[in-house]
């Protein structure tokens, strides 16, 4: 069994856009109140949505076909920014199964926190309007001098939360959280559920690869039940 030999985490990490909370509905409606304001047609939501977790590059990229350094910019993505800052949680909320994964964690004896590269000045307000207020550590994109895929995010995560590195898994539905992951030398997990970007999650090199919240709370608890375990055969 692929559990039998693996260290049990003592604390699960989350990407929040697209892996803990489905907020792609703001996020669009932001960039289209830009695009109406300006007497331009709505960008598709399916269009739309599976860039949400690239924040105002993606969904400017796709609405406007410019991203960053280029002209106009920057006025787009303070016109988006604000308009969303003003309208977090009208519709985000969280992926079904989330709320009983979180709760098993947390029967399980394990820590949970947020790492996201969401600006804190919209991190702060949403995760308590959606029901994450119970993280043990949110760690947002402007907390380091570097984001995601950078590792430091992940490692102050783990400082705060006073572990290793290695006794944290980090989830996310893009390829630089797992590369993120990675980098910090911790177990990965590809969440299928979330929005996954142009490249299959299949390619990004995780250590898991799920569909449901609910498969990942059933890989945690084999992992520690097979450690504990261990543990008493030792």
């Amino acid at each position: 069994m692929i559990t039998d030999h693996l260290p049990a985490p003592r604390a699960i990490l989350f990407d929040l856009d697209g892996t803990l909370a489905d907020t792609a509905p703001d996020l669009a409606a932001a960039i289209n109140l830009l695009r109406a304001r300006a007497g331009l047609a709505p960008t598709p939501y399916d269009v739309l949505r599976p860039t949400a977790s690239a924040g105002a590059r993606g969904m400017i990229g796709v609405s406007y076909g410019i991203g960053p350094g280029e002209s106009g910019y920057e006025a787009l993505k303070d016109g988006f920014l604000n308009n969303y800052e003003a309208a977090l949680a009208v519709e985000s909320r969280l992926f079904d199964g989330i709320p009983a994964l979180l709760e098993g964690l947390q029967a399980l004896g394990l820590a949970w926190g947020v790492v996201t590269n969401k600006a804190a000045r919209f991190t702060d307000p949403l995760v308590g309007q959606i029901g994450l207020g119970a993280a043990g550590c949110v760690i947002s994109g402007d907390t380091m001098s570097h984001p995601k895929p950078h590792p430091a995010p992940l490692l102050e995560a783990a400082r705060r939360l006073d572990l290793a590195p290695q006794d944290c898994w980090y989830v996310g539905d893009d390829l630089r959280d797992i590369q993120a992951g990675r980098a910090a030398g911790m177990r990965t997990v590809a969440c299928a559920w979330g929005y996954c970007g142009p490249v299959e999650p299949q390619h990004w090199n995780a250590d898991h690869l799920l569909d449901t919240p609910h498969a990942l709370l059933e890989l945690v608890s084999a992992v520690v039940k097979a450690a504990q375990a261990r543990q008493l055969a030792a």
